[in-house]
């Protein structure tokens, strides 16, 4: 494979190592060499140290003394300590889109996923299912208007994307569940009422780290 600007080539390489570990092509605790990324890849090594440390800094990997780079284990403690922070980031999100919506208009983008998610759905489509679910959040991003809770949401994305693969590959049919929990979300931001879009998205967050926390129970 050879990378090519004007992309990052970093953030290019990142990628391409987190979508490997996110589908659980690379295991936890497996090596990840940097002599032979840079040789299968047709980078530089440089360019190669920076994507690791991006990938670190998304929590898919660690940089370990004199050891080098290896992903990053999914335990019990991580996977329920990274659901207790996402969804609280979720409901600021949400609150925020409640707060600020003003017209049909601003609610399309999210429509157009609700529409995306169900041809997914109907294609048994994890892979892009869960992409669009993350684009959720980026829509919510202009609403919210806060760089630092954006620059967060996006570097425990990958994270996250991680457990939903496992969750989603061990029970499909979560993903009806989930288009479920969208729409009750959806009519709660229309409604304005952050009571409800707290308590729909805390009961999700519950279903989904359950279903990861039985799929690791069952690896």
């Amino acid at each position: 494979m050879t990378f090519k600007a004007p992309d990052s080539l970093a953030e290019q390489i990142a990628h391409h190592l987190a979508e490997r570990i996110i589908r659980g092509e690379m295991k936890a605790r497996e090596r990840i060499q940097e002599q032979k990324v840079t040789q299968s890849l047709n980078v530089s090594r440089g360019s190669v140290r920076e994507a690791l440390l991006i990938l670190e800094r998304r929590h898919l990997i660690n940089i370990l003394p004199r050891r080098g780079a290896q992903v990053s284990e999914l335990t019990p403690h991580h996977v329920q300590s990274l659901y207790a922070l996402m969804m609280e980031m979720y409901i600021l999100l949400a609150n925020a889109v409640a707060q600020r919506w003003r017209t049909d208009d601003d609610l399309a983008p999210f429509r157009a996923i609700q529409l995306r998610l169900e041809e997914c759905l109907k294609e048994h489509d994890i892979g892009n299912f869960v992409d669009a679910s993350f684009d959720i959040m980026r829509a919510a991003y202009p609403f919210a208007d806060n760089p630092y809770l954006e620059e967060t949401v996006e570097n425990l994305l990958p994270a996250i994307s991680r457990t939903y693969h496992l969750a989603l590959e061990q029970r499909k049919g979560e993903m009806a569940q989930f288009m479920l929990a969208f729409a009750d979300l959806l009519q709660a931001v229309i409604a304005r009422e952050p009571a409800r879009i707290r308590d729909v998205l805390l009961a999700y967050g519950q279903h989904n780290c359950q279903l990861v926390l039985a799929a690791l129970a069952g690896r």
